[in-house]
């Protein structure tokens, strides 16, 4: 028995298959998944292969603590915004041997949303190693208030869609 449905199991399948072809070990800074895109990612024989670590940094105390995430970030951009999400990316790969990370940070509620920032807004970020840092590949979803946990799962798949490498996910 497991947590995820089908499609997230053949995607975290396809993220371990695709990045060990490619030679690519994967490391995730979490936020308001709390492990999840690392839960489903090793839901798959050999995903060792491939998953190097994952940080779960849920409080802005351990964003900076574990990922060097900067207050001045954090009080700028708030938690959930493309410069935290970049900043937890580039602070993954500081601290791993990985390859590739991504960073997720968002609301899930039911509470914590703003006008600005509702419930369902979640940010995604992908550093790859020896990259140019000016080229900043983030984006910020708004899942709307689809309940705490179809939040999550939502931000999961598109987690998963960022750890396929480039020319796998221009081919999905």
């Amino acid at each position: 028995m497991t947590l995820f449905d089908d499609e997230i199991i053949a995607l975290a399948r396809r993220v371990v298959e695709l990045n060990v072809a490619a030679g690519r070990k994967v490391v995730l800074a979490e936020s308001c998944t709390g492990g999840l895109v690392c839960g489903a990612i090793t839901e798959i024989p050999g995903s060792s292969a491939v998953l190097e670590r994952g940080f779960v940094t849920y409080s802005n105390e351990a964003k900076t603590a574990q990922l060097d995430v900067h207050g001045d970030v954090l009080e700028t951009f708030g938690a959930v915004s493309i410069a935290t999400a970049w900043a937890m990316a580039q602070g993954a790969l500081a601290h791993s041997d990985a390859d590739v990370a991504v960073a997720i940070t968002g609301i899930a509620g039911p509470d914590g949303g703003s006008e600005s920032k509702p419930v369902g807004t979640v940010v995604f970020a992908r550093a790859i190693r020896d990259a140019d840092p000016e080229d900043v590949v983030a984006d910020m979803k708004q899942f709307g208030d689809i309940g705490r946990t179809g939040i999550r799962l939502q931000a999961v798949r598109c987690a998963l869609e960022l750890l396929l490498p480039e020319d796998a996910s221009a081919a999905a």
